[in-house]
């Protein structure tokens, strides 16, 4: 496997905090599906915030950012069963990895932590043979 992009983003925890308090805020950066699954969680402002950065340092591992007509939307952020996280894309973006690596398989890992202040994720998109 070779890797095809990583990204990285840091975000203040206090920053998102303030931000879902505004309801268009969380429905253009978060899809249903996390909204529900943030109701299991005491800290909502931590749960958020890595979300956020994961689908920030996603977009940086692709290199375009948020254009190509992707959105928050189209990256989604779930646990599994053991709590490792995993990314989620819509076909939308899988169809743009394909065109623009030249490739037919990838993996995307997905590493998230947080602090009292900020939160972190990390990503790599790995072209598999």
């Amino acid at each position: 496997m070779s890797i095809l992009g990583n990204g990285v983003d840091i975000v203040k925890n206090s920053r998102i905090k303030r931000s879902i308090k505004n309801i268009n805020f969380l429905h253009r950066i978060y899809n249903k599906k996390e909204i529900a699954d943030s109701k299991r969680f005491l800290n909502k402002a931590n749960f958020f915030a890595k979300r956020f950065a994961a689908k920030e340092a996603f977009v940086k591992s692709l290199g375009t950012g948020f254009r190509y007509s992707i959105n928050f939307n189209d990256i989604s952020v779930k646990n599994r069963a053991s709590g490792k996280p995993d990314i989620c894309i819509t076909n939308k973006v899988k169809k743009l990895i394909i065109k623009k690596f030249k490739i037919s398989r990838f993996k995307i890992f997905l590493s998230l932590s947080d602090e009292d202040k900020y939160s972190i994720a990390y990503v790599i998109i790995k072209k598999i043979k």
